[in-house]
């Protein structure tokens, strides 16, 4: 299903005649690389034809577990890719959608097969076998027939089991599989102009309080959702809240975290759980004491300091963690664990022993995993520890079940929407816990393109295609649902990543790397279950280099996908008109990775990106082309009569958002820097230690911090949200 590379496009990489010269791979290599989904060719952001050198293609392969260090090892390799799915009676996991698919089985000669599946509520249905034009190879010297069997139409969506007996030459074989049966299509928000939804988006951190602790919390989410609510706003769409590290320093991204299943307890306001009104009068003071020195950093513009808030944080929650439960809250703090089962254990697990190591002054030596028997002794030792742990994530499910409540007594027709990192840190929790499902020495990224020209390198392990086939899609599912359970929406950041990630190996540049592909009928299949029990929108973050086809496919299974109008242009270059974008789409008029609007229009992106030195092209020439753009924008602007001359800064800002809600798109989004004013980007791609990236609170214009409790009564605030509100209402 991938296109063709445009006529007269460049070639990178060597020649065309498929040869093994040096760097090139042999037809054998090709041939195994493509058999495990390793792209061998790929076309760059300047429409060029790369072929992947041999070198990069054996380095993947090896992370895979894929013997390829020389062409006798391929071949040998290729044959056994080629034999295995035949050895196996059931398949570990067949993903089909409702009313259509089969299951392959493959029997061994002299033998018959009984078939029966279980329903996810416990019922059994035998299945029969139709007559079918047989297929047979030779595996291991035994010929294996492939029998399809049929999934009945009136199987309901769900997680199921197909179990098969195979009987008669040989002893009986029992063996099952998973087959996940998944919805055609989500339902979509209305498309009825009278009805369209907009949004705010916040980087939820960033936004505090007077009562918060330093950084914004799960109260605060509740206290902008009332305020985006009643404002008009169907939804608000924040930054990832998975799990950080629990000792400091702690990752400030939180597009880097430790656990996409769990959240993070940075987010927790220590005082609003109940068990605090029961704190004696010394313990009281404490914790008040260590929240008046976390809030005095409230009212600072410059950078929030996560490791401070968190250890005030963590000191404070550990006071009302000594406090005794009453029956109800202890039974329900046990029902929590009991449903979240063995991953939370081997979460908590994981920060017990963080915390472990690092109070001894040291960390847990590469390779030792959570099943050695070293870990299985600091279990038992550090059970208090895991217990506080398992405590934290409960009382971070309850006060972020309080936000979504607070969202929807506001009147939101979607509620909070989440946003799903694309995967989690080298040394993090789920690395470590579910070692078996990430490859070793390789991390994912993004090749060069026109805003990262040197390439992306996001320094995290990519999970194996076939162990997690193999593994049902279990902890895909599981994350999802942690994240729906109090959400309306989940925006999917980098949804490439559900079709191919790309892998750089280890001690390679980011433009070294390549295209790993991964089965997106049972991914999409599988978020799209999940996003249907839940009743929840999801969007895909489908930007940069993206196939056409990959966005006709999620539009056909009711994905949404990403709009950003500086991204949108003609063919000639000219901003793309609003009525022509896409219906499915949230759109914007910025993203977390540019400027808030009022830096862009002051090119911002280009100035900070020189500073840092990540243009590979003059300043010169990259500001001339973004003032190109700017002015063709602010032309189109002034041709519809939404600015004049004597436009001001918050007058383009709000003539670009009423410009977008005269697309046809479902959703609106409307970032909170851009309502308040704000210049400085949250992030700056390929970038470190250089930029303080997710670090920077909400300010505005003229870099006052903005703090939530004067939010609503903001004059710029208000008129930015008004403009949106009647240009969608036609008001």
């Amino acid at each position: 299903m991938t296109p063709p590379a445009p006529a007269g496009a460049g070639e990178v990489g060597g020649a065309s005649d498929g040869g093994a010269r040096e760097g090139q791979s042999s037809p054998t290599l090709t041939a195994l690389a493509e058999a495990h989904g390793v792209a061998t060719e790929y076309s760059s952001f300047a429409s060029e034809r790369v072929r992947v050198p041999a070198t990069t293609l054996r380095a993947v392969l090896t992370a895979m577990g894929v013997a390829a260090a020389d062409d006798d090892q391929a071949a040998t390799s290729l044959a056994e890719a080629e034999a295995r799915p035949w050895r196996r009676l059931v398949p570990g996991s067949t993903v089909v959608r409702a009313g259509a698919g089969e299951v392959e089985l493959h029997v061994a000669d002299g033998n018959d097969v009984e078939v029966v599946l279980v329903l996810e509520d416990g019922s059994i249905r035998p299945l029969s076998i139709p007559e079918q034009q047989p297929v047979a190879r030779t595996v291991d010297g035994r010929t294996r027939w492939r029998v399809r069997v049929p999934i009945p139409a009136d199987v309901p969506l769900g997680w199921h089991s197909l179990q098969a007996r195979q009987y008669g030459a040989d002893a009986d074989v029992l063996d099952s599989g998973a087959v996940i049966v998944t919805p055609h299509r989500l339902l979509l928000p209305p498309a009825d102009p009278a009805r369209r939804a907009w949004g705010l988006m916040a980087q939820l951190y960033s936004v505090r309080s007077r009562r918060s602790w330093g950084l914004g919390d799960f109260t605060d989410l509740a206290d902008l959702a009332a305020v985006a609510g009643e404002a008009g706003a169907d939804y608000l769409l924040i930054n990832p809240v998975h799990a950080a590290e629990v000792t400091t320093p702690i990752e400030p991204s939180p597009y880097l975290p430790s656990s996409r299943r769990f959240l993070a307890p940075l987010y927790i306001r220590p005082e609003l759980i109940p068990e605090a009104a029961y704190l004696s009068d010394d313990a009281r003071t404490q914790l008040d004491l260590l929240r008046e020195q976390a809030a005095a950093t409230n009212e600072d513009a410059n950078r929030i300091d996560r490791d401070a808030v968190w250890k005030a944080k963590r000191e404070a929650l550990e006071l009302v963690h000594e406090v005794e439960l009453s029956p109800a809250r202890r039974s329900q703090l046990a029902a929590f664990a009991r449903r979240e089962g063995t991953a939370l254990a081997d979460f908590a697990l994981w920060c017990a022993v963080q915390e472990h190591e690092v109070e001894a002054g040291r960390r847990l030596p590469d390779g030792v995993a959570i099943d050695d028997p070293a870990v299985s002794e600091l279990r038992e030792e550090l059970r208090d520890r895991i217990a506080f742990h398992v405590w934290l994530q409960w009382i971070v499910d309850v006060q972020l079940s309080d936000a979504a409540s607070a969202a929807r007594a506001a009147g939101m027709r979607i509620g909070i929407m989440h946003d799903l990192a694309v995967g989690v840190s080298t040394v993090g929790s789920d690395a470590w816990s579910m070692h078996d499902l990430y490859a070793p020495g390789v991390v994912v990224g993004a090749p060069p393109d026109m805003y990262n020209q040197q390439g992306q390198s996001w320094n995290q392990p990519p999970w194996l295609p076939a162990r997690l086939a193999e593994s049902a899609y279990a902890p895909l599912r599981d994350m999802v649902r942690t994240l729906l359970r109090h959400a309306g929406a989940l925006r999917i950041d980098h949804i490439l990543g559900f079709f191919r990630l790309w892998w750089i190996p280890d001690g390679l540049g980011p433009g070294e790397g390549t295209y790993v592909r991964y089965d997106h009928e049972a991914m999409i299949g599988v978020l799209a279950l999940e996003a249907q029990r839940a009743g929840a929108v999801i969007i895909g973050e489908d930007l940069g280099l993206v196939e056409p086809w990959v966005r006709d496919y999620l539009a056909d299974r009711g994905i949404l996908g990403t709009s950003v109008l500086w991204f949108e242009s003609d063919g000639d270059g000219s901003p793309l008109a609003p009525e022509r974008y896409r219906r499915d789409v949230l759109a914007t008029v910025n993203t977390h990775d540019l400027p808030p609007t009022a830096g862009y229009l002051k090119g911002e992106h280009v100035d900070l990106r020189s500073r840092l030195g990540l243009l590979t092209r003059s300043v010169d020439d990259e500001r001339r082309d973004f003032e190109r753009e700017r002015d063709r924008m602010l032309a189109e602007l002034r041709s519809r009569g939404l600015i004049d001359e004597r436009a001001t800064e918050q007058d383009i800002v709000e003539a670009l958002h009423v410009f977008l809600a005269a697309s046809p798109s479902r959703l609106l989004g409307v970032s909170l820097v851009d309502a308040v004013g704000e210049r400085r980007v949250q992030n700056q791609p390929g970038t470190d230690d250089e930029y303080p990236n997710w670090q920077v609170p909400l300010a505005d214009a003229d870099g006052d911090v903005v703090l939530l409790d004067d939010l609503a009564n903001s004059p710029r605030f208000r008129s930015l949200v008004g403009a949106v509100e009647r240009s969608l209402r036609g008001s």
